[in-house]
């Protein structure tokens, strides 16, 4: 099986925690376009990936 990453502008890492959560995100080309303290509830959550997906594009 082959998953085709194309068209992925970052790849966010999370690292979730109970009390909580961090994000990591990176190009295709490795460099790092976030790297902080998340927020610990949905709406914020998306709020995140959707800065995300403006700036940069497609989110995975």
């Amino acid at each position: 099986m082959v998953i085709s990453i194309d068209g992925v502008c970052v790849f966010l890492g999370l690292d979730v925690g109970k009390a909580a959560h961090h994000g990591h995100g990176l190009t295709p080309a490795g460099k790092t376009v976030f790297d902080k303290p998340l927020p610990n509830t949905e709406p914020k959550l998306r709020a995140v990936f959707d800065k995300l997906r403006t700036k940069f594009g497609t989110v995975l």
